[in-house]
């Protein structure tokens, strides 16, 4: 059953509605209040949006502890073993080998015979040499007491001379007996002479037969061998090498090539160490004892050969040996420390982005070139920087700078000295913008 409504009731709706038949006003429209709603919750979502945007643009700082510690800096070199005393024995003499004494690997004495040439013809030629020695002597025996026969008659005729009131003997014999007596006197000269010669052929004999016999001139150990019995050798303006000796592995060298970059920081009586292939685990203690001024060439590589003593008590280490030394130049304790990333970061232009940014939201949504970070190139030289940027504690922190003296540097971390960084203070290293390095 319908029951009619209330007349002031529908009097009121029809006055909120308006008259029948008539259009609403914009503002009563529900699509323009849905429209609304929803510019509004754009706006929102933009102002949100902008907001994130600016906070992952901010500049995000990777920083280090400043420490005080050890800093040691080293120079790499390469270079091969050698034998404090290496010694090539060869022989001056042309001949045949008749016997050999020694091999590789024996250990030799001072005048030990390694080996001995075949030594028949010169032992005929000392002979030979003998013979005429003694024949000079006779010789010179003969001219002796010929001219003091000479002598002799001279003074005889002399005396008679006087005794005469020189009547007799004529002048004519008494030249020919000065004459006489002088000629012995040469011939003993010229004899004696010959003796001379003849002992010197001697020697040289005796001496080419004694080198027939060849010896070690050090105490040592054979290294190499290279001639057999019955080999030919042929001695020529450069004398074949028959034997190599070492004198003591005991007590051996490093030769190393020192690049002319590093050169400079290289001194005599520098510590290093060195490990070879054989034992790659181990580290064998050296020292620098020459660092060479003459330098080698190689592949528009220029180095400097230096060398080191090595100790070789346990004889592990044998010659020719390739080695790869680390000689320590630099030693620093308890020094003031920084990372060389540090002294090359340079604050760049995502620092400012922390700042508030003033602009309506239409300027803030217009692209704009990015702005990256500047910093030093990886190729600057540490040596050269002045300061260093330090990060306080705190929100909204900004890098401030600090002025530094560096010092020396093993590549990755720098002695600086400083009055107001100290230990325990961040150092910047690097920062990201947008979370991007």
């Amino acid at each position: 059953m319908n029951t009619p409504a209330d007349p002031p009731q529908d009097a009121a709706l029809q006055a909120l509605l308006g008259p029948a038949g008539q259009p609403r006003p914009w503002w009563r429209r529900r699509s323009v209040w849905a429209a609304a709603v929803l510019l509004a919750a754009g706006g929102a979502g933009t102002w949100w949006w902008l907001g994130q945007r600016e906070a992952a643009a901010a500049p995000q700082y990777q920083t280090q502890t400043v420490a005080r510690g050890a800093l040691t800096v080293t120079v790499t070199a390469s270079g091969t073993l050698q034998p404090t005393t290496q010694v090539a024995i060869g022989s001056e003499l042309s001949g045949t080998v008749a016997r050999v004494y020694v091999d590789v690997n024996d250990r030799v004495k001072k005048g030990q015979v390694l080996v001995a040439l075949d030594d028949a013809r010169l032992r005929d030629q000392v002979t030979g040499s003998r013979a005429a020695l003694a024949a000079t002597q006779a010789a010179l025996a003969q001219a002796r007491a010929s001219a003091v026969e000479a002598r002799d008659t001279l003074a005889r005729l002399r005396d008679v001379f006087q005794r005469s009131g020189g009547q007799v003997p004529s002048g004519s014999e008494m030249a020919a007996a000065e004459a006489a007596a002088a000629r012995g006197e040469a011939n003993v000269a010229s004899a004696e002479a010959n003796v001379a010669q003849a002992r010197a052929t001697l020697s040289s004999n005796e001496t080419n037969l004694a080198k027939a016999t060849i010896r070690s001139p050090i105490d040592g150990v054979v290294l190499s061998r290279s001639v057999e019995p019955g080999n030919a050798v042929a001695a020529s303006l450069q004398a074949v090498t028959l034997f190599t000796l070492a004198e003591d592995l005991a007590k051996m060298k490093l030769q190393v090539n020192v690049d002319e970059a590093d050169v400079g920081q290289v001194k005599t009586g520098q510590s290093a160490s060195f490990t070879v292939s054989a034992y790659p685990t181990r580290r064998y203690p050296a020292q620098i004892v020459r660092v060479g001024f003459g330098s080698t060439t190689k592949d528009n590589v220029v180095t400097y050969l230096s060398d080191l003593s090595v100790n070789n008590d346990d004889l592990s280490l044998r010659p020719g040996m390739t080695a790869t030394a680390t000689i320590t130049t630099v030693q620093r304790q308890d020094t003031l420390l920084v990372p060389n990333a540090a002294l090359r970061y340079t604050p760049g232009t995502g620092a400012a982005a922390s700042a508030p940014k003033s602009g309506n939201i239409v300027s803030s949504m217009i692209p704009r070139p990015p702005g990256g970070t500047r910093t030093r190139s990886a190729g600057t030289d540490t040596a050269r920087v002045r300061q260093v940027w330090v990060l306080d504690a705190g929100p909204g922190a900004v890098p401030r700078a600090v002025a530094v003296t560096p010092g020396v540097s093993d590549g990755r971390m720098t002695e600086v000295t400083s009055a107001e960084l100290q230990p325990g203070m961040a150092v910047v290293v690097g920062q990201s913008a947008g979370g991007k390095p």
